[in-house]
C-alpha cells in the first residue's frame, strides 16, 4: 500500500511536467522519483549518467524557468551572447555557407597551434596525418612571421573541414594522428549518439539527422554552426559545434549541440536540451540538459580517478549553467 501511495504522490507532484518529457526523463535520462518533484518546486537538479564505455562520461540536469521557451530559443540562436562566459575567450557563428571571414576574430597563438613542434604522432592539436605532413611542407617555421603563417594555415584547414561537413563533400577529418594511437571522431560520435536514445524518442529521425548530416534531415529542423576558443586544462581548445533546433510539438522544443571538431581533449560530445511548457499558461517551461562526451585521457591507468574529477566538474558546471540561464531569462525585458 505504501508503494502505491508513493507512486500516486509522484504522479500528482509532476502532473504539469509534459508526459512525453517525463517518460524520457525517467527512462532514458535516469531522473529519480525525488528529482521531478524537486524540479516542480523550482530547484535545480543534476546527476551523473552512467558511462557506457571507457573514456565516456555524462551528466544530466534540469531547472524550471519562469519565462517562455520562445525566449530561450531566441537567446540560444544569439550564440555569441548566449555563451558569454569568462571561460569562453572567443566565439563566432558561421555563415551558410561558411567563409574564411567567419574566423577573422579567432586568434591562433603558439599555445593553440605550434607548427614547429607538430609532428606525426606528436602534435599539440588534433589533425589527420595528411594535414600534419602538409603543415610541415607549407609553413616555414623559421620565418619571422611563422606564427602568422601557422594561424592562417590552421584557419584554412578548419574552414575546409567545416565546409566538407556542411556540404557532405569529401575532406572531413576522419582520423586524428597527433598522438600514439589514432582517434576516429566519426566512430566515437556514433557511439555517443547510440548512448543517447532520448534524442530519437523525442524527435523521430533526429538521430539520422545528426549521424548523416547534411543528408536525411528532419523536416522543420534549424541548423547552424559556431566556433569557440575556450579555457580548459593546461591550454585552451578551439572547437566547432553544430546546433540543431526542432520543435516536435507546440509544447516541446529540442536543441542538440554536436561537437564537430575539437583541437584538444574531446574525442566526441553530444548535448541535448529540452524546453517543454510547464502547465498551460506558456510562460513557464522546464529546461532539461544532458551531455555525453568521450575523452581519450579518461582511458587507461588512473582513468577512474580522472573520470570522478571530470564528472564532479561537469556537474558543477551544469549547475552553474542552468542557474545562469534561469536568472538571465527571468529578468524583466
Amino acid at each position: 500500500m505504501s508503494r502505491a501511495i508513493a507512486v500516486l504522490a509522484l504522479v500528482a507532484a509532476v502532473a504539469d511536467v509534459d508526459p512525453m518529457v517525463r517518460g524520457v526523463l525517467l527512462r532514458y535520462l535516469k531522473f529519480s522519483a525525488a528529482e521531478l518533484p524537486d524540479l516542480q518546486r523550482g530547484r535545480t537538479v543534476k546527476h551523473n549518467l552512467d558511462a557506457r564505455s571507457p573514456g565516456e562520461f555524462g551528466v544530466a540536469g534540469a531547472t524550471r524557468v519562469h519565462a517562455s521557451k520562445t525566449r530561450f530559443l531566441v537567446a540560444a540562436r544569439d550564440i555569441v551572447r548566449f555563451k558569454s562566459d569568462p571561460s569562453v575567450f572567443e566565439i563566432g557563428r558561421f555563415n551558410d555557407p561558411p567563409v574564411l571571414q567567419d574566423l577573422a576574430t579567432l586568434t591562433v597563438d603558439k599555445e593553440d597551434f605550434d607548427a614547429a613542434s607538430c609532428r606525426l604522432h606528436d602534435c599539440g592539436i588534433r589533425l589527420p596525418a595528411s594535414m600534419i605532413l602538409r603543415a610541415q611542407r607549407e609553413i616555414d617555421v623559421n620565418a619571422p612571421n611563422a606564427q602568422e603563417q601557422a594561424a592562417a594555415w590552421f584557419k584554412q584547414a578548419l574552414l575546409a573541414d567545416v565546409t566538407a561537413y556542411v556540404t557532405g563533400s569529401p575532406g572531413r577529418f576522419e582520423q586524428y594522428d597527433d598522438g600514439s594511437s589514432p582517434i576516429r571522431p566519426l566512430e566515437e560520435f556514433t557511439a555517443v549518439l547510440d548512448n543517447m536514445p532520448a534524442i530519437e524518442a523525442l524527435v523521430p529521425g533526429l538521430r539520422d539527422h545528426l549521424a548523416r548530416f547534411p543528408r536525411d534531415r528532419v523536416a522543420g529542423a534549424e541548423d547552424f554552426l559556431y566556433w569557440s576558443k575556450e579555457k580548459f586544462g593546461v591550454a585552451p581548445f578551439i572547437s566547432v559545434t553544430h546546433v540543431t533546433i526542432v520543435c516536435p510539438s507546440g509544447r516541446i522544443c529540442v536543441m542538440t549541440t554536436k561537437d564537430m571538431y575539437s583541437s584538444r581533449y574531446i574525442d566526441a560530445s553530444l548535448a541535448l536540451a529540452i524546453a517543454s511548457d510547464a502547465g498551460d499558461a506558456g510562460e513557464t517551461f522546464d529546461l532539461v540538459y544532458a551531455n555525453r562526451s568521450r575523452a581519450n585521457a579518461l582511458r587507461g591507468g588512473l582513468s577512474g580517478l580522472r573520470r570522478s574529477i571530470v564528472e564532479r566538474r561537469a556537474r558543477s558546471a551544469l549547475d552553474e549553467s542552468l542557474k545562469s540561464i534561469k536568472i538571465r531569462l527571468e529578468k524583466p525585458q
